[in-house]
């Protein structure tokens, strides 16, 4: 839309009528509970009949919305949206006030929220909407009329979808002490870690801290047109795995459809490349200077961000440190358990650790799949295979191994990304690892591993 003051001339009856509908489904609420102006809310309790009988309800009415705001209250302090200040949770607040019929309470904080986001799609069709809401229709044979022609437009179906997914994350809160169940273990190296659910158009980020993750912010975004599951390069997909951050992109040196800077990730990794996908140039990035948000299913595969969110997230991201997770849904476990999960791996790599320190060829032979491929950029003896060469450097040595991190990763397989770092007794310089495990029945199994250094 344009310039707010132009959209009273230009809003026609009816599209007010659809902002209640919008905003009561969004909200959870029936249609007939969502006020379409304070003027209409004291028609309807001016007409309400006095007595016993209304007090009653009013009782009832007010019980029932006092037992419904403990959970809502205890999900928004599990895991806050945000702050105050920032775009969506000033739209929010707009939502909630319609809901409580204080329209005008709603308009008013509508208006300042367009104003200093001009670009702000949503929040314009709200703003303008609640504008028309003021004025009650003259013909409802028109209103249905307008209202049926709207939603025809793909434009407004993706607003109103927008809108949806991001009042869908505000009721849906992770509950307190939950982490995403991939996080089974995260290195202190690691200070922040990032989520996306896909089916929320949500980004989870993460603050890794002394009493382990807790989630510190989560921003709305874009996946690929053609929805999630990436494939094969063309697909407009956006890759479902674990993933970590490889570089932090200049926005001085990117064209402005990428906005305020990318952070690529590291797709397709080794289990992708395992399954045949193939495709390159997934990034996190922002939107176009004119544009604050995109539609939930808009990109050619990238996870897009408003800007002054990616900016956030920047400031916060260590490249190659910080891992990504993007699940169609995310669950939400317990820590105790994710420990649980871990503890249960940790015993399969210290086994792989110990053979190498006994020498014992024949175990160590066992983690590894007969494909086992190794990238190394460290020294190695030409035609060594990777087990002699671990068996040359762990036997009878001590090696202790450091800032430990699992990524576990089910679909049709159950798959382990282990990162850690090693010191062999004796030097002073370690190596880290990247690990790749596959679990086989009981077993885990080996089947990739970067070595640096």
């Amino acid at each position: 839309m344009a310039h707010p003051q132009g959209n009273r001339r230009r809003l026609t009856p009816g599209a007010g009528a659809l902002a209640a509908m919008l905003l009561a489904a969004s909200l959870g609420l029936p249609a007939s509970a969502a006020p379409a102006s304070s003027q209409g809310a004291a028609k309807a309790k001016a007409a309400a009949p006095a007595g016993a009988p209304g007090k009653a309800k009013a009782k009832k009415t007010k019980a029932r919305s006092q037992a419904s705001r403990p959970t809502r209250k205890a999900a928004a302090a599990a895991a806050p949206i945000q702050a105050a200040g920032n775009a969506e949770a000033r739209l929010i607040a707009v939502y909630e006030l319609f809901g409580r019929g204080q329209s005008r309470e709603a308009l008013a904080k509508a208006r300042e929220l367009v104003r200093a986001y001009p670009h702000f799609q949503l929040a314009q069709l709200v703003y303008g909407d609640l504008l028309a809401a003021q004025v009650p229709p003259t013909h409802a044979l028109s209103d249905t009329a307008n209202i049926a022609r709207l939603r025809g437009d793909p434009a407004l179906a993706d607003l109103h979808e927008e809108s949806r997914r991001r009042l869908q994350a505000l009721r849906d809160r992770p509950p307190p002490g939950t982490v995403p169940s991939q996080f089974l273990a995260l290195s202190a190296r690691s200070r922040h870690a990032i989520a996306v659910d896909a089916s929320r158009s949500r980004l989870y980020l993460l603050e890794n801290g002394p009493q382990g993750l807790r989630v510190v912010a989560d921003y709305y975004i874009s996946v690929g047109k053609a929805g999630i599951d990436k494939q094969v390069e063309g697909d407009a997909r956006t890759p479902l795995g674990v993933y970590h951050v490889t570089s932090n992109l200049d926005p001085r040196s990117l064209r402005d459809f990428y906005g305020a800077g990318a952070l690529p990730i590291n797709y397709p990794n080794a289990y992708d490349q395992r399954r045949g996908r193939t495709g390159s140039g997934i990034w996190l990035h922002g939107t176009p200077p004119q544009q604050y948000a995109r539609a939930p299913l808009a990109s050619d595969g990238c996870v897009v961000m408003a800007n002054p969110d990616l900016r956030q997230l920047v400031r916060r991201v260590q490249v190659g440190a910080t891992p990504v997770v993007i699940a169609q849904r995310l669950e939400w476990i317990e820590a105790p358990r994710a420990r649980t999960e871990a503890e249960n791996f940790d015993r399969a790599l210290m086994a792989w650790r110990d053979a190498r320190h006994r020498g014992d060829a024949d175990r160590l032979a066992q983690f590894y799949l007969p494909d086992f491929q190794q990238r190394k950029s460290g020294p190695g003896k030409a035609g060594n295979s990777p087990q002699k060469e671990e068996l040359a450097y762990g036997n009878g040595r001590n090696i202790q191994l450091k800032d430990i991190s699992y990524l576990r990763w089910k679909d049709q397989d159950d798959t382990m990304v282990a990162t850690f770092g090693e010191v062999a007794e004796g030097e002073k310089k370690g190596r880290l690892r990247r690990q790749y495990w596959l679990r086989q029945h009981s077993e885990w199994k080996l089947f990739y591993e970067d070595v640096l250094g």
